[in-house]
């Protein structure tokens, strides 16, 4: 079995309201094995924190990526290993 990781994505561009963080939510349910969160920063970016088995997590993001492409212009992302915080996916505060 495949050892579980995080990544830390920082989306950059035109990307709170625009259904961000619901079509995130959406997408990870196609990732059972997949927990973590989507959340608007003060900034303008939203933050995505995904974990689970690398391929899932790197499929997630890049599926969020593909679907919110037109609102993008950067994104910054973070390997690090899992810390098993997080128990679902959902949009946190």
């Amino acid at each position: 079995m495949a050892e579980n990781v995080r990544i830390e994505a920082y989306f950059s561009g035109h990307v709170q309201g625009v259904g961000f963080r619901f079509t995130g939510v959406d997408i990870a349910e196609r990732f059972p094995e997949m927990a973590g969160f989507v959340r608007n920063l003060p900034d303008g970016r939203v933050e995505v924190v995904a974990e689970g088995p690398e391929e899932q997590v790197s499929a997630f993001i890049a599926a969020l990526g593909d679907a919110m492409a037109p609102y993008i212009r950067r994104v910054d992302k973070k390997l690090l290993p899992a810390t098993g915080e997080f128990s679902d996916f959902r949009i946190a505060r």
